[in-house]
C-alpha cells in the first residue's frame, strides 16, 4: 500500500459517511494515473496554488482598490480567509478538508480586475453576459496551462462553478444550482461569512460606516467585535448542520436571517454606496475601452486559444485575467500620450 492508499484509507476510516472521499471521486475530464503520495483532491489544490491566476489575485480588488491603503482585502486575501473560515467547518463535521480547500483556492480564479465594478462592465459588454464563478471554471478548463487547464476533479469544478448566487439564496434547495457535495455547500456559506465581515471591517476603516451605525438586529445575534461574528456564524453551521445529521450545510433562521441583514446592511451601505463605488466606477471606463481596442486589434494580446470560441469571448478572457495595476498600465500605454511600450 503506497501513501495515497494510506491516505485514502484513514479517509475511509476517520471521515464522515457523507464526506466526499478522493478514493470515489467521478473524476477529471481527461483520466491521469493517480499520485504515490498524493490524493486527486491534494493533487487539485497543489495545481490551483501554483498556476498563474491565483498569483494575480493578489493585485486584484475586492471592494476598495488596492492602492487605498496596505490593510484593505485583495482578491487573494478574500480567498485565503474563505479557506481558513471552510477548512474549520469542514474539519468540525468530518468532511473532507483537502476537498474544501481546493474549491475554496479556487473559487474566484475568474474575478475580473477592480472587483464586482470590472465584472458588471464585462457582463454589459460581452455577449451572453458575464459572471465571475463561471468564468473560475473556464479559467481551470480552458484557460491556464496556455490552453490545456488544470484537469481538476468533478468535484472541485461543480464547487467552484457553484460557489456562488450573488445576492440570491445561500442555502439553495435547486439541485442544479447547488453543490453536489456538503463540501461545496460548506465554501459556498464560508464565502459570504467571509466577505460580509472582512468588507465591513474594511468598510470601518475606509469611514463608510460607524460601528453605532450596524443594525442592532445584526450586532445583539451575531456581536459587535470582527472575530465574535465570525466565530457564532461558523459555530451556528456546526451545530446545525450536525443537527439535521448532516443531510445538507445550514443554519439556524435567528443567525441566517442576522447574515442576511449584514449582507443587506453592506449592499446599501457599502456595494451601492455612490462615495465607495466613485473610484471604481472610473474602472469601467478602462475596460470598456481596453474591450474595444483589444476587439479591433487583437494582435499578440489575444490567444488564440480555447479553438473555436469568438473574438469577444478570449477577448474578454484576456480582461478578466488582468491584475488592476496591470490594466492600468496597459490602459495609459495604449490612450495616454507621452507613454511607451
Amino acid at each position: 500500500m503506497n501513501i495515497r492508499e494510506q491516505i485514502e484509507e484513514a479517509e475511509r476510516k476517520n471521515l464522515s459517511l457523507r464526506a466526499c472521499l478522493s478514493s470515489r471521486s467521478r473524476g477529471r475530464l481527461r483520466p491521469e494515473q493517480p499520485h504515490l503520495i498524493r490524493t486527486a483532491f491534494q493533487r487539485d489544490r497543489d495545481r490551483i496554488i501554483h498556476c498563474k491566476s491565483f498569483r494575480r489575485l493578489k493585485h486584484k480588488t475586492q471592494v476598495f482598490l488596492s492602492p487605498f491603503g496596505d490593510h484593505y482585502r485583495t482578491r487573494l486575501t478574500h480567498t485565503l480567509e474563505v479557506s481558513q473560515i471552510a477548512r474549520t467547518i469542514a474539519r468540525a463535521l468530518r468532511l473532507n478538508e483537502d476537498l474544501t480547500e481546493a474549491i475554496a483556492l479556487g473559487h474566484d480564479l475568474g474575478h475580473t480586475p477592480f472587483g464586482h465594478a470590472g465584472e458588471q462592465t464585462l457582463n454589459e459588454l460581452l455577449p451572453g453576459g458575464f459572471c465571475h464563478y463561471e468564468q473560475s471554471l473556464r479559467v481551470v478548463d480552458k484557460l491556464e496551462y496556455e490552453g490545456k487547464g488544470l484537469n481538476l476533479t468533478f468535484e472541485v469544478r461543480d464547487g467552484i462553478v457553484k460557489h456562488s448566487k450573488g445576492r440570491g439564496e445561500i442555502f439553495d434547495d435547486d439541485s442544479e444550482s447547488r453543490p453536489c457535495t456538503l463540501e461545496g455547500q460548506v465554501v459556498r456559506v464560508s464565502d459570504v461569512i467571509a466577505y460580509v465581515n472582512h468588507d465591513l471591517d474594511d468598510a470601518l476603516r475606509a469611514g463608510l460606516v460607524r460601528e453605532d451605525s450596524i443594525p442592532s438586529r445584526v450586532t445583539d445575534v451575531l456581536g459587535k467585535l470582527h472575530a465574535t461574528r465570525i466565530d457564532r456564524l461558523v459555530m451556528d453551521v456546526v451545530e446545525t448542520s450536525l443537527k439535521n445529521r448532516l443531510e445538507s450545510i445550514a443554519m439556524s433562521q435567528k443567525i441566517y436571517q442576522a447574515l442576511i441583514d449584514l449582507r443587506d446592511f453592506l449592499y446599501e451601505q457599502v456595494y451601492l454606496n455612490p462615495t465607495a463605488r466613485a473610484d471604481l466606477m472610473k474602472t469601467g471606463k478602462i475596460i470598456r475601452e481596453l474591450y474595444e481596442y483589444f476587439l479591433k486589434n487583437p494582435g499578440e494580446w489575444i490567444k488564440e486559444y480555447p479553438k473555436g470560441d469568438p473574438l469577444e469571448r478570449r477577448v474578454a478572457d484576456f480582461i478578466a485575467g488582468m491584475t488592476d495595476r496591470y490594466a492600468i498600465d496597459i490602459y495609459e500605454k495604449i490612450f495616454l500620450p507621452g507613454t511607451r511600450f
